[in-house]
């Protein structure tokens, strides 16, 4: 088969150019190729291998292209890359590898171009394209990647067992592969996965969550959420999660499984948002009821402050995986908190001082929120989900009413712990935070108007109840 086609773009007649002057067969190989057949969006990077040095190959080409200043040489992978027309070029020599049972790190050698495809994950990543002008286009498949493109499978060119084991995370990339491409694990190399699922211990946090959040970027999510819970590999990140599996029943009550519950939810909320961490709050916004699920014969089963015990483990959960613990984690961890706060404004009307404290909370990621709890309708009873929805308009609607008279999101209280000092002459201590305090819950409660005037009244008046007196000059 001959894939020149596939290479319209001229920088890969300059490669093969440059390949034969140096007398090194050249090749592009990977993502590009396998995406070209697939007839995919195609990535802005593309993987060159040379059988020879790669580093040497890269300054050449871009010497040619007029972009030798731009290359990135990274010696101790005898990797290099530039940039070329939003395009990113990475070359690398061709290699083989061999792994010891405690590492994914591999001791590397030089190779041949089917040393380097042997090496690769999958079949389907395996695949390359001459770029020597004697061969140019020839399409190089030793291990029939294309026939498991078109059946639509994921398979290792080396026995399963050997790849799983030498490199733990290539598990991961399976699911991430069969998730993103809509393709089935081959079942012994599932069986593989399953058997050396413990290997990924000794993956680091931040390799698994690199895969795993492209798998809750995927379309449908909980396509690749199954695969890790059933090959095993999730109980070595992802353990709270797990705990939400299974019904039990108690007196002839059950509760719904909340493990399949939280994927339908994910799937839910990835019609509506490319949001990643607006993902992540689907995923864990019930991780909080293994911990508080409570059996009661009058009540049946009951899951009390489940999102406040949930936001509680976000802290510890994004430090353990090494995800970011600045905005994104807080953002997660408030999201999983409100939860649940608009379901009962949703189920039993909803009063302004409710909406108001909604508004205050939420701030800026009310929108968010209420994406949240959408997708957490789950119910197969369309009358039902039809009604929620029809609910959750109209409080937004109020909402957005209740926002535009009181000016309440993201709102500061209109008098200052300053300006209650100066105005009764006292240092910080106690009496300054319940004035603030107090000030703020009779805006939110609506008994006072969300204004300076009346809150300075407002504030002296408290003042004076706890024997406080305004000061000459100081107000």
């Amino acid at each position: 088969m001959n894939l020149s086609e596939a290479l319209k773009n001229p920088v890969f007649a300059e490669i093969g150019q440059v390949g034969d002057q140096l007398q090194q067969q050249t090749f592009v190989i990977g993502g590009f190729v396998r995406d070209y057949i697939l007839q995919r969006t195609q990535k802005m990077d593309i993987d060159i291998v040379t059988e020879g040095s790669g580093i040497l190959l890269a300054n050449k080409v871009a010497e040619k292209l007029g972009n030798a200043s731009k290359v990135s040489v990274f010696k101790r992978f005898g990797t290099a890359m530039f940039k070329h027309q939003q395009t990113d070029w990475e070359f690398v020599g061709a290699r083989k590898e061999s792994y010891t049972a405690d590492s994914r790190k591999p001791a590397v050698e030089n190779g041949s171009i089917h040393d380097d495809q042997l090496r690769r994950d999958f079949t389907i990543n395996a695949l390359a394209i001459s770029l020597n002008q004697e061969n140019y286009g020839e399409f190089i498949d030793p291990f029939d990647g294309f026939s498991d493109l078109k059946k639509k499978i994921i398979r290792t060119p080396l026995d399963p067992d050997t790849t799983y084991s030498d490199d733990p995370l290539r598990m991961m990339r399976a699911i991430r592969f069969a998730a993103q491409l809509n393709f089935d694990i081959e079942f012994e190399s599932f069986e593989a996965i399953q058997r050396n699922a413990e290997r990924l211990k000794i993956v680091s946090a931040e390799r698994i969550m690199d895969e795993f959040n492209k798998i809750l970027m995927t379309e449908k999510p909980s396509f690749g959420l199954i695969l890790l819970e059933k090959s095993g590999l999730m109980q070595y990140f992802l353990p709270e999660l797990l705990a939400l599996k299974g019904i039990e029943e108690m007196e002839g009550q059950t509760h719904k499984d909340n493990f399949y519950h939280t994927f339908e939810v994910v799937d839910n909320i990835a019609k509506n948002t490319e949001n990643l961490w607006l993902r992540w709050a689907a995923l864990l916004h019930d991780i909080g009821k293994a911990p508080t699920k409570r059996f009661d014969k009058k009540l049946g089963w009951t899951f009390h402050s489940h999102e406040f015990v949930g936001s509680k483990m976000v802290p510890k959960l994004f430090r353990r995986l090494k995800l970011p613990m600045g905005h994104e984690m807080q953002y997660v961890q408030k999201m999983v908190l409100l939860s649940s706060r608009p379901i009962p404004l949703v189920s039993e009307g909803s009063t302004d001082a409710a909406l108001r404290r909604l508004l205050y909370d939420a701030g800026d990621d009310l929108e968010d929120l209420f994406v949240l709890c959408k997708a957490d309708i789950t119910t197969k009873n369309y009358k039902k989900q039809d009604r929620y929805k029809a609910n959750f308009i109209l409080v937004e609607q109020k909402i957005k009413q209740v926002e535009e008279r009181d000016h309440i999101r993201n709102f500061q209280p209109p008098v200052t712990g300053e300006d209650i000092m100066k105005t009764f002459d006292i240092q910080p201590c106690p009496a300054v935070g319940k004035i603030k305090n107090q000030i703020k819950e009779a805006i939110l409660e609506g008994d006072l108007q969300n204004n300076r005037e009346d809150a300075l009244a407002f504030m002296i008046k408290l003042g004076n109840t706890m024997g406080l007196e305004i000061k000459p000059n100081k107000n």
